[in-house]
């Protein structure tokens, strides 16, 4: 077998499996993590240690598989639920970037529509002494509003005075956290933690201490929520006149106007709906995750949703996954580090090479389509 030819063989193999263009929106980022895996396991390698071990004790950490003991009133199913617990804001957060990308803007705002959002609920509804049955879905709402409106602001200076979303959306982010620093620091801080008071039981959208079968459990209420938006979300997408008009806005402004589609409408409704996303995000990360706010602090979720976002290629369900895999690495990181003797940093070593891998996403999509068609031209060259 020549040279040229054993060289053909092994590009059809590693290039087939992403050669399916209707696939890759799945095949591609799966074979990222892959490879951002690989790569992970020589780091590991270099400094020592086992990396089947590590990857087996960071799945341990996170609830997927069992720990060798517990402690009291814990147990795989209390590890699972903290995971998903993290996991509910992360997804909002990564839905809000993915809609704000299907229009071609970039929210980078979504930190500081957390934080706003979150201290909305927290003084409006968090202190209020309203029943469960009613606090819990004002929350919510005071999340989505909040949020929206900031959102909607951004996409309106856009669309009005051309004002760079990136620019605005940083901007705003400086305001929020120290406008709000200055009121928590003022009025609602709490003298030990020094962050803002802990907001009511009622009001919390994560039910802290549930013990079920003498398991001490936090539950997530908002997790469901998500699951439902992204899959709301992708049928508005793709089978409304509304997720047709703000793709159309994303992909060609000047094509969409054109055609007739409102360009400064949709940017400023792609916008709001991004906007509510992360408010959502804030709500469940300020009001359920953590029960307080840490004055002067933007949550990274924020920023580490846009890499989440693009790793899941910006589709909904894609984020689930996505984000999902993070939050794994991220949760399993400590006892990982406890039991393999691996720096807790590793984590997010692994983290950031899968965002370097799924950032070539583009890339191998364009190198397959060349090999395919210098393959055709090949054939055809035979024939």
């Amino acid at each position: 077998m020549s040279k040229d030819n054993r060289k053909h063989n092994l590009r059809k193999i590693f290039i087939r499996p992403i050669s399916n263009e209707k696939w890759q929106p799945i095949t591609i980022p799966l074979v990222s993590i892959f490879i951002s895996f690989i790569a992970a396991a020589i780091v590991i390698l270099i400094i020592g240690k086992n990396p089947f071990q590590a990857f087996y004790n960071l799945l341990q950490g996170a609830g997927i598989m069992p720990k060798p003991s517990y402690a009291g009133y814990k147990g795989m199913l209390t590890d699972f639920l903290s995971l998903l617990n993290a996991m509910t804001p992360l997804v909002f957060a990564s839905l809000a970037v993915a809609v704000a990308l299907k229009a071609g803007l970039f929210n980078i705002g979504v930190s500081g529509q957390m934080l706003v959002s979150g201290f909305l609920a927290t003084i409006i509804v968090g202190y209020s002494g309203l029943d469960a049955i009613f606090a819990k879905p004002l929350v919510l709402v005071i999340g989505i509003a909040a949020g929206g409106l900031m959102g909607g602001l951004v996409g309106w200076l856009k669309y009005k005075f051309n004002i760079n979303e990136v620019v605005s959306t940083i901007m705003l982010n400086y305001i929020a956290q120290y406008v709000i620093s200055f009121f928590i620091q003022m009025y609602y801080i709490d003298p030990i933690s020094r962050q803002s008071k802990y907001i009511e039981e009622a009001a919390r959208l994560t039910l802290v201490n549930v013990e079920i079968a003498n398991l001490k459990m936090d539950i997530p209420l908002g997790f469901i929520l998500a699951i439902v938006t992204a899959v709301f979300l992708k049928f508005v997408m793709d089978k409304t006149v509304v997720g047709f008009e703000i793709k159309a806005v994303g992909k060609n402004r000047n094509a969409a106007k054109y055609a007739g589609i409102h360009v400064g409408r949709n940017t400023v409704l792609a916008m709001m709906i991004s906007g509510g996303l992360a408010g959502l995000a804030g709500v469940t990360y300020y009001l359920g995750y953590f029960s307080s706010i840490q004055p002067k602090v933007l949550s990274s979720i924020g920023f580490d949703s846009i890499a989440v976002s693009l790793l899941g290629n910006s589709h909904p369900i894609g984020v689930i996954f996505s984000s999902f895999l993070v939050s794994i690495i991220d949760q399993g990181s400590t006892y990982m580090s406890s039991q393999a003797g691996i720096r807790q940093e590793i984590s997010s070593v692994i983290i950031g090479l899968i965002l370097l891998f799924s950032a070539c996403g583009e890339y191998l999509k364009q190198k397959v389509s060349r090999l395919k068609e210098k393959d055709l031209d090949q054939k055809k060259g035979e024939s």
